[in-house]
């Protein structure tokens, strides 16, 4: 992976392994009960925009208006950002 996602992979892999500590298959992506709940993908592997982090089918969202997003762009992510993923992660995994 290149350094600069392997730099926010790794403070992604903290902040998930904080409420689930398992990678999946070596993968980046978190598991509970056996099935994927989060994951993170490369922007430079994907050859994508930007990197992302997403919940699968598998999460409980907290949405009582019916809204939760399902993966989110990572950018330049200061403290209330990775402050507010760790609580979407435990919420998911709630």
């Amino acid at each position: 992976m290149p350094e600069a996602d392997r730099v926010l992979a790794e403070r992604v892999h903290a902040v998930v392994a904080a409420a689930a500590p398992k990678l999946y298959y070596g993968q980046p992506a978190y598991a509970r009960k056996g099935k994927v709940v989060c994951f993170f993908r490369s922007d430079q592997m994907d050859k994508e925009r930007y990197s992302t982090f997403g919940f699968s089918a598998e999460a409980n969202p907290d949405a009582p208006s019916g809204l939760w997003p399902t993966s989110y762009a990572l950018t330049d992510v200061d403290e209330k950002g990775w402050e507010a993923l760790s609580a979407l992660v435990e919420q998911a995994l709630s």
